[in-house]
């Protein structure tokens, strides 16, 4: 039985609408709102930041891990190449990522966070920390571990849909 349904042959909507035009996905359609609000949510936590929404990740990424191939980055936070190549540029204007050739290949883009971008750290730790609190509520760790699950789930039916 899905989590929080409590007939999976009649769910109620997550809306609380009846007459949405797509009442017949109700699962697809939860998961758009879903990360809608998120995404939401995670720009204002990042506002005094200056960031937008996934510019985080890529700092994150970049101080957790140091300076990345750019299509390293790609294929780490799950993003294509022009969507990564437009952030990685933002972040360079405001002097937060430098972008170099690789010595030992000039063809290759290495990026790394500059010094200007370390006092965001503290910031954006804290907004991922009070994202993580809003996303879970008052949910006990066994609860939060179902929704994980859950999600893990749904994520590996899309991941290994035929690309269309």
């Amino acid at each position: 039985m899905l989590i929080g349904m409590s007939d999976p042959q009649h769910p109620e909507p997550i809306s609380g609408r009846t007459d949405a035009p797509f009442a017949d996905a109700p699962l697809s359609q939860a998961v758009f709102r879903l990360a809608r609000l998120h995404k939401g949510v995670a720009a204002q936590l990042l506002r005094d930041t200056g960031l937008r929404p996934g510019q985080e990740l890529v700092l994150m990424t970049l101080w957790e891990s140091g300076p990345q191939r750019l299509v390293d980055l790609v294929q780490s936070l799950d993003s294509d190449a022009p969507t990564m190549t437009r952030s990685i540029a933002r972040l360079e204007k405001a002097g937060l990522v430098a972008r170099s050739r690789s010595a030992q290949d000039g063809r290759v883009v290495i990026v790394q966070a500059t010094e200007k971008s370390l006092p965001l750290r503290p910031q954006v730790d804290a907004a991922w920390a009070a994202l993580e609190q809003l996303t879970v509520g008052a949910a006990s760790a066994a609860r939060q571990a179902q929704l994980l699950q859950a999600l893990r789930e749904l994520e590996s039916h899309l991941g290994s849909a035929d690309k269309y």
